[in-house]
């Protein structure tokens, strides 16, 4: 019997800077992951991947990432996101920085 499909956004990394991306209802790219679109429906997904993963003059790795519904948006359902949500761990730099 096939996994039931989970809420999920479409995320990258911006092909010049690096930080992870979020695609938007409105097909655009957010650093913000409460602007992401949260996909419930696995077709709309789907296809949505397929043209996103297109753009790639914009952004590098795009995958669907599995989150849930939040009061201030969608929200990470596993560790791996909420992680690259907050940037290197290395040391303190760009958003790490900017929120210190």
């Amino acid at each position: 019997m096939p996994k039931a499909f989970t809420p999920k956004v479409i995320t990258a990394n911006h092909l010049a800077e690096g930080d992870v991306v979020y695609l938007t209802s409105g097909d655009e790219w957010t650093r913000d992951l409460s602007q992401a679109d949260l996909l419930t429906d696995e077709a709309i997904a789907e296809a949505r991947l397929v043209e996103a993963s297109t753009q790639h003059h914009l952004v590098v790795g795009v995958y669907l990432a599995d989150m849930k519904a939040g009061e201030n948006g969608p929200e990470p359902v596993h560790f791996r996101e909420e992680f690259r949500r907050r940037g290197p761990s290395n040391y303190f730099h760009g958003k790490q920085a900017a929120t210190a």
